[in-house]
């Protein structure tokens, strides 16, 4: 029988990790030992597109990876992905994971849902997990996934009571389904509050392996448009991309809206956050987490659908920035959307 689980916000945590390389991607270790078999070595991670340090996606599935770790007191794994990758180079890296004696192992991203599905097949014995997909559909795997398109909607309010021209813009990083979630839950967003808002919108690229979510200098191109065309306020949700948004936001003085992560606090986007209003987060630590902690400490294996939600506290809207906690009006409005989508009273839109 499948089970939904409450995703639990946990918090980030640092630790020192040397680094290796393997034959599928760059790859870093905090355990010491190489037995495979028996008792699991930790969590193994192997990251989306853009990999480690996008201060987004990746970066918070290996805060959960830091945390769990530190309290459970085991070693991991994260391996990076490499470029113009197959899936038989994913399925080369997790199987890699399984046969080291890692466990959970998780992949970061829809796109490892084939692969998740062949190695685990071959595992049973061991969990996996993949991260923004539901179709793998096997006992020893849990598909985590989040109603991007409620923090997305929250994230349109704010937009719309924060800009000063009525013009706003969106930047996906990927034509695809998961990215339109982002983009109909804001546009819906901004339209509760001001029906005539003139929203842009435009995607990077149509696949991922055009860059869409791993190319700064792209988010920067299209957010300089946009904001050439009168946006004073663009949401970004493109990973690495997104730095390039934000970067071109705090240059030419608007507003950003960061993605997945609290960016307001990244250290990498610090010179930049004055200008981050607020972030659309998901709570992929959160979800990382909690399925170490299943197999780890519970001996409980998480499997099945694993939905974040407003509800449960798996998706929502930061307030980092002083001022948009302090504006009353945005945190009002948001506030009002936010128990309108918790009660049914407001259908979010996924398309």
């Amino acid at each position: 029988m499948r089970r939904v689980s409450r995703i639990a916000i946990a918090g980030a945590a640092t630790a020192a990790l040397a680094v290796t390389m393997s034959a599928c991607g760059s790859s870093s270790t905090s355990s010491t030992s190489s037995s495979g078999g028996g008792k699991s070595k930790g969590i193994g991670l192997a990251y989306d597109i853009g990999g480690k340090g996008d201060q987004s996606f990746n970066d918070a599935a290996f805060a959960g990876f830091q945390k769990a770790e530190q309290d459970f007191k085991v070693g991991g794994r994260d391996i990076e992905p490499s470029d113009n990758e197959t899936d038989a180079d994913k399925v080369q890296r997790l199987e890699q994971l399984a046969k080291a004696g890692y466990n959970p192992i998780i992949g970061v991203g829809f796109v490892y849902a084939p692969a998740v599905k062949t190695v685990a097949a071959k595992y049973p014995k061991l969990t996996f997990g993949v991260i923004d997909d539901d179709k793998t559909q096997a006992k020893n795997v849990a598909d985590m996934v989040f109603h991007e398109e409620e923090s997305s909607y929250l994230a349109g309010v704010a937009a719309a009571k924060a800009t000063k021209k009525n013009h706003v813009g969106f930047i996906g990083g990927v034509d695809i389904p998961l990215i339109h979630k982002f983009q109909a839950g804001f546009v819906q967003g901004a339209k509760s509050v001001n029906p005539k808002i003139k929203i842009e919108s435009q995607y990077l690229t149509q696949t991922p392996q055009e860059g869409g979510f791993s190319s700064p200098d792209k988010g920067k191109v299209a957010a300089n448009g946009q904001i050439d065309a009168g946006a004073d306020v663009i949401y970004a949700a493109a990973g690495l991309s997104g730095q390039g948004v934000i970067e071109s936001a705090a240059t030419h003085k608007v507003w950003a809206i960061g993605v997945d992560s609290d960016q307001y606090k990244q250290a990498a986007l610090a010179k930049y956050k004055d200008y981050i209003l607020t972030s659309a987060m998901k709570n992929v630590e959160g979800a990382v987490y909690d399925l170490a902690k299943s197999v780890i400490k519970d001996k409980k294996p998480l499997s099945g659908d694993i939905r974040g939600s407003l509800s449960n506290g798996g998706v929502g809207l930061s307030d980092s920035n002083p001022a948009f906690k302090s504006n009353a009006g945005i945190q009002a409005a948001v506030k009002k959307a936010e128990e309108g989508i918790k009660d049914g009273s407001i259908k979010v839109k996924t398309s």
